[in-house]
C-alpha cells in the first residue's frame, strides 16, 4: 500500500466539491507556475504543489501528453503550447461586463445601495460601469461619468493602490494613502459630494497590479459599516479576473 502523506497536498487540502482528486492535483501543477517562472525542476514542482515526486512525475506524463507541459532538455517543466492556445480562445471571448456585472448586482442585491466601478484615466477616473440602488434616493453616477481622481472614495482607492504619486502630494494625502493600503478598502462620508458616503475597495489584476476600483455609495444616514466586508468579498471575487 502506498504510504500515507504527512502533509496534505494542496489539492487535497483545496478540493474541488464534487470533483476529481486526480484532477486537483494536475491542476495545482500547471498553477504552481508564476510570474516570472519559465521553467521549474521535479523537485520545484512537488515542493510547491506537497506532491509526492512519484506523484507528480505520473502528472506531468499526461499534462505532457495533453501540450499543457512540455519536458525541457535540461530535465526542467516549462508551460507547453496548448496553454498558449487556450489563451488565445479565452483573451478573444473575454468580455469585462460579463465577469464585473454580475458581481455588482450581486453586491447590490446584498446591501440595497448603489455600486461602480471605476478605472483610472490620465488625472481623473472613469466610471466603467454602474448599477443602481433600487432606493429612489440615490447618487445618480452614470456609467462613462468622468469623476475626481483626488476627491471620493474610488479616486482614494486607485491613487492609493495605483502608481505611487509622490510629486504635489501634501503629508496629508501621503498619510492618508499609507492607511488606505493598510487597511484595504477606503470609506467616507462628504468626501466627493455632499450627502453622500462611500465604501470602495481595490480590485486587482491577475499580476498583482491594480486594476480598478468598486465602489458602494449611499445617502450617508444610510451608510451600514456592515457593507464594508460585502465590498471587500466582491472586490476580492473580481481580482485575478479581469
Amino acid at each position: 500500500m502506498p504510504r500515507k502523506a504527512h502533509t496534505e497536498s494542496l489539492a487535497d487540502s483545496h478540493a474541488a466539491p464534487g470533483g476529481a482528486a486526480a484532477v486537483d492535483r494536475a491542476l495545482t501543477l500547471l498553477c504552481a507556475f508564476q510570474q516570472g517562472d519559465t521553467a521549474l525542476s521535479l523537485a520545484e514542482l512537488a515542493s510547491r504543489t506537497q506532491l509526492y515526486k512519484s506523484t507528480a512525475l505520473r502528472l506531468l506524463a499526461s499534462l505532457e501528453h495533453a501540450r499543457l507541459i512540455q519536458k525541457l532538455e535540461d530535465g526542467r517543466y516549462g508551460l507547453g503550447s496548448e496553454v498558449a492556445r487556450l489563451n488565445a480562445i479565452y483573451a478573444a471571448s473575454f468580455s469585462l461586463d460579463r465577469v464585473v456585472l454580475p458581481v455588482m448586482r450581486a453586491l447590490v442585491a446584498a446591501t440595497r445601495e448603489s455600486a461602480a466601478y471605476h478605472v483610472a484615466q490620465g488625472d481623473a477616473r472613469l466610471c466603467l460601469y454602474r448599477v443602481d440602488s433600487p432606493h429612489p434616493i440615490r447618487d445618480h453616477i452614470k456609467a462613462g461619468d468622468v469623476l475626481p481622481l483626488d476627491r471620493g472614495t474610488g479616486g482614494r482607492v486607485l491613487m492609493a493602490f495605483g502608481p505611487r504619486r509622490t510629486t504635489g502630494l501634501s503629508a496629508k494625502d501621503k498619510n492618508l494613502h499609507a492607511r488606505i493600503r493598510e487597511q484595504g478598502y477606503f470609506s467616507a462620508m462628504g468626501d466627493r459630494l455632499a450627502g453622500v458616503a462611500g465604501i470602495s475597495a481595490p480590485v486587482f489584476k491577475a499580476d498583482g497590479s491594480l486594476a480598478a476600483a468598486l465602489t458602494l455609495t449611499m445617502p450617508t444616514e444610510r451608510y451600514d459599516e456592515r457593507h464594508v466586508q460585502k465590498v471587500l468579498e466582491a472586490a476580492r471575487k473580481l481580482s485575478g479576473q479581469v
